[in-house]
Order: structure tokens, then C-alpha cells, then sequence
């Protein structure tokens, strides 16, 4: 039976073996070995919204893996033209071993899984980023070679983002605190979900308007854009609303001292961080972005290998 990824959610029960897969191939990369486990496999990948580090991981991580990408804008395919989206999952179901899907609606990827016959992976939509999670939780394993007890402070907006990180630290065991402001709280549903499977987990899920309070002793602080694709006409009102919550020196001084700081990119230094935070020696922001490379092997391998 195919599996998808459409939330972090979906892969729960293999999250922890995924991200010491990813591991192991970043390790066996580095050693110059090669793993073409997907050799002669074939992906689609349905960009709406443009990408840098999400389009070229899948890119690379299929040649990596012995196999073939595709990349389709919706302008270049019928469903640019009227085609539905569940004719477009049945007719690539029948070209490719798996599809991934970054859309502005998150109805529109569960439709396609719902419809194609082969594993459908979420590559960004407005309500979560799996993907990115896991390369995120593999750079903390990383770095803290661990995972379970951790604290990691988000601060910024409640977004897509801050939904699968929310999820992902649960299902591990790690402590979530979101600093925002009001009005940009992170989904009630999400959070629910989460604090559901942080009781499993013995971790925590706190919400909080107070950036000091999420950083304090922290061992990873995290932030993301304050105006995401889509926000654009909202960009001087968010601005004003996020600028108390900018990570700069005088708040990352509450973490502990050996904090890492991450961001999913791209950043836009002087808004949501500054450059004495995203280029000092505890910035881990280019190691996390190499991973999404290793983890989107991982999660390729696992999902259509199953």
C-alpha cells in the first residue's frame, strides 16, 4: 500500500529511522560512496510557487539516487488549462513512481494523493513544510546528537513552517516554545494535534507572545520570513507587528550559550534576524539547508522503496 507524505504527521512512526537514514547517506556521500537505490525510478514534481533549496535537493537527490526528476510548472501542464488535479494524479501515476506537489492550497495536495496511485510528497503548502522538518531534525540530531528533552524556541510567525516543527518536535520528544504576536498564533487545531502527541512523548508545547520566554535556555532558536509567498500585500502591517520579535544579539543572549540558530531560508537579514546572529559561529543555517539534500534522499528511498 503507497504511503504519502502530506503531513510530518504521516511519517510518525518512521520520522526517527528517516532522519538516521538521511544521516547515513550524507555519511556514505562524504565517503564518496554511491547509493542508487532508485535507479530507473522516476519523480514528477508540480512547482506553483517558485523554490531554490526545495526544487534542487529533489533534483540532485533522484540523480544522487540513480533515478530521474521532472520538473512541471502547472503553465506548461493541461492542469494550467482546466485539467482537474485528480485526472492530473491518475495519468502521472501511470508515467512516475512517485509525485511531489508544492501548492498554494493544501486541499489541492491532499486531492492529489487522494487520486494517484503512487506516494504523493508535500513539498510546501499553506498549512505545512514536512520536508523541510526532517532536514531540520536531522541537523539538530546532528549537531546534539540527540533529540528527546531539547528545547528549541520558534519566533515569528505561525506559519506553515512553525505547524510542521510544531509537529515534528512533539512526535520526538522535543520541547516546542513559539514566540509571536497577536493575531499570528500558529493554527489552534495544529496545536491541539501537537500537545495530543507531545502527551505520548513526555514533550512540551507552549505558545507564548514573549520572545524572552521562549529563548531563555533554549538550545535551538529558529525564525522564518515575516511576509511568506502569499503575504505580500500584508508586508508593511507584518513588518510593524514582527519587528519586536527580530532574533538579534540581545535576544539570543537568553539561550544558552552553545545554542545553534537555524532558518529555513531565504532570510531576509535585518528583518526577522540579523547578521551578527546568522553568520556567527552558532549559526548552523547552510549545514541545515545541505540536509534538505540528504533528507529528501531519505524520504524518496522510504517512501517509494516501501
Amino acid at each position: 500500500m503507497k504511503k504519502d507524505l502530506i503531513s510530518i504527521v504521516d511519517i510518525k512512526e518512521d520520522l526517527l529511522d528517516i532522519i538516521d537514514l538521511a544521516l547515513e547517506m550524507k555519511r556514505r556521500r562524504q565517503m564518496g560512496e554511491m547509493y542508487e537505490s532508485l535507479k530507473n525510478k522516476s519523480l514528477a514534481m508540480i512547482f506553483e510557487k517558485p523554490s531554490t533549496r526545495t526544487r534542487v535537493s529533489f533534483e540532485v537527490a533522484m540523480t544522487q539516487l540513480g533515478g530521474h526528476a521532472l520538473y512541471l510548472s502547472p503553465r506548461d501542464m493541461q492542469l494550467g488549462r482546466g485539467e482537474t488535479i485528480a485526472d492530473t494524479a491518475r495519468v502521472l501515476s501511470r508515467y512516475v513512481d512517485a509525485i511531489v506537489y508544492r501548492a498554494y492550497d493544501h486541499n489541492n495536495v491532499v486531492e492529489l494523493a487522494e487520486n494517484a496511485t503512487v506516494p504523493v510528497i508535500n513539498a510546501l503548502d499553506n498549512v505545512e513544510h514536512p520536508c523541510q522538518i526532517v532536514a531540520d531534525l536531522m541537523t539538530i540530531k546532528e549537531k546534539k546528537g540527540a533529540l528527546r528533552g531539547l528545547k528549541l524556541a520558534y519566533v515569528g510567525d505561525g506559519n506553515n513552517v512553525a505547524h510542521s516543527l510544531m509537529l515534528g518536535s512533539a512526535i520526538v520528544g522535543m520541547n516546542f516554545y513559539i514566540a509571536c504576536p497577536e493575531g499570528y498564533e500558529p493554527n489552534e487545531e495544529i496545536v491541539a494535534q501537537a500537545r495530543k502527541l507531545a502527551n505520548e512523548t513526555g514533550a512540551k508545547i507552549v505558545v507564548t507572545h514573549d520572545p524572552i520566554e521562549a529563548v531563555k535556555d533554549a538550545d535551538v532558536i529558529y525564525t522564518d520570513v515575516w511576509v511568506s509567498m502569499g503575504d505580500e500585500a500584508e508586508k508593511e502591517k507584518r513588518e510593524k507587528a514582527f519587528k519586536p520579535y527580530q532574533v538579534n544579539i540581545d535576544l539570543v543572549r537568553h539561550a544558552k550559550s552553545d545554542y545553534i540558530f537555524m532558518h529555513c531560508l531565504p532570510a531576509h537579514r535585518g528583518y526577522e534576524v540579523t547578521d551578527d546572529v546568522i553568520d556567527s559561529r552558532n549559526s548552523v543555517v547552510f549545514d541545515e539547508a545541505e540536509n534538505r539534500l540528504h533528507a529528501q534522499k531519505a524520504i524518496l528511498v522510504r517512501l517509494i522503496k516501501q
